[in-house]
């Protein structure tokens, strides 16, 4: 069974490019320049698309916290004030999706919440939607993103793989691909588990299974990839001594250029897995076998 979704005029999966998704979360800090920025960084590097994070404050903040203070960029604030401080509304995103139809670069948000759903859906017209891992659990929030037609991604850092097959049962995997991720930020090697891509695989067949990392460095990305993830997701920043606590799992715009370079190496080094000679092979052939068949492969 092939594993292909289509996203707008892109096909992810089986047989096509990995996919590579610069996501940019809430690591602007509000600014909108410093989104266009990443955007900027990330068309260039060749990424295909940056992803953002959207939330209803009042529904993903517990009303407990509302008014615990906290220090930030903009000096203390509450910290509902902070969550909207950092949120860009349908003017922001208005700007966002020109540019990037501009730069020629796909967008797209993780939703927190169903009424971020109703926002995009109202608004804007992305190719798919992404579950944070911490939303997988959600089966609310999951049925409201398969609901828009769009393909889903869920992460499933955090999960057990009960919670992962509760939530594929939930909302079936016609439209569905799986990034495996582990959520610590960032996340030590030994415990990224990437052999987990093959156990997804294994166990959906029909659904495409990427990579979501949180690790500092792009090697263990690129060998993601060497096991056969069909799309990747790194977060990207400007600068990783910025405020914000994703920051320091994050990769700048020189890193991810040199990731996305790499990714297309691996892929291009893969192959068929069907021996044959090259014909660049074939002048050292003639000078170093002393004894050679005619028949070539013998």
């Amino acid at each position: 069974m092939q594993r292909i979704r289509n996203i707008g005029s892109t096909t992810i999966g089986d047989g096509h490019p990995v996919y590579v998704i610069a996501e940019i979360g809430i690591n602007h800090n509000g600014s909108l320049d410093n989104a266009l920025a990443m955007i900027d960084g990330a068309a260039q590097a060749g990424a295909d698309c940056v992803k953002f994070q959207k939330r209803t404050p009042e529904l993903c903040v517990p009303k407990d916290q509302w008014h615990l203070e906290r220090d930030t960029p903009w000096g203390r604030m509450t910290y509902i004030d902070y969550r909207h401080k950092v949120e860009f509304d349908a003017d922001d995103y208005t700007v966002i999706d020109e540019y990037c139809k501009r730069r020629g670069i796909d967008w797209t948000v993780s939703c927190w919440d169903v009424d971020a759903v109703a926002f995009m859906e109202e608004n804007f017209n992305v190719p798919f939607y992404k579950a944070a891992s911490a939303s997988l659990t959600d089966l609310d929030l999951l049925n409201a993103m398969i609901a828009t037609g769009r393909p889903l991604i869920i992460s499933t850092g955090m999960s057990t793989m009960e919670e992962i097959e509760a939530a594929v049962d939930e909302i079936g995997t016609e439209n569905l691909m799986i990034a495996h991720a582990t959520s610590t930020y960032p996340c030590k090697p030994e415990e990224l588990n990437l052999r987990m891509i093959e156990t997804l695989k294994a166990c959906y067949p029909g659904v495409p299974v990427g990579y979501s990392g949180h690790e500092v460095g792009l090697t263990t990305t690129t060998a993601a990839v060497a096991l056969g993830a069909s799309f990747v997701e790194r977060h990207i920043t400007l600068d990783r001594a910025m405020w914000g606590t994703d920051q320091a799992a994050s990769v700048e715009l020189a890193g991810l250029a040199r990731l996305i370079r790499d990714i297309r190496d691996v892929e291009a080094s893969l192959g068929d897995g069907v021996k044959r000679v090259y014909e660049s092979e074939l002048g050292p052939r003639a000078k170093l076998r002393k004894v050679i068949s005619t028949k070539v492969g013998a």
